[in-house]
């Protein structure tokens, strides 16, 4: 599938915290705790937990987010299909809907019981 404008701009006006709480119940349904969670989250973004934590509350959304994030070079090794979309297909202008794509990659993979070792691309 090929994302467009609008569905970037529609992902990036989204606010995190809302998107949050369902990844964590994703992954405490599968047996991850909090702490592989953001883990994986401090790999990807370089954000802490009182960073999240700070994000969450000030409701930011993903375009914020990511701007803010200082986002991990080996970022560009995560691939594969979310929702449809083959991440390493999004075009560099829809950088904001290939991060989220990402970041999406990596709840899968840690839900799905990959080792951390594969999931931090190490």
């Amino acid at each position: 599938m090929k994302v467009t404008a609008e569905k970037n701009e529609k992902v990036a006006n989204m606010i995190f915290a809302s998107i949050y709480p369902h990844y964590w119940n994703r992954l405490e349904k599968n047996g991850r705790t909090k702490e592989e969670f953001h883990q994986v989250l401090e790999w990807l973004t370089g954000f802490n937990e009182a960073k999240i934590a700070s994000l969450i509350e000030e409701k930011v959304t993903f375009r914020e987010f990511f701007k803010q994030a200082k986002m991990h070079p080996n970022a560009d090794m995560i691939k594969g299909v979310v929702c449809g979309y083959r991440i390493e297909e999004i075009e560099d202008e829809f950088e904001v809907y290939k991060q989220c794509r990402q970041m999406e990659k990596l709840v899968d993979e840690l839900a799905k019981g990959r080792k951390m070792e594969k999931i931090l691309r190490s």
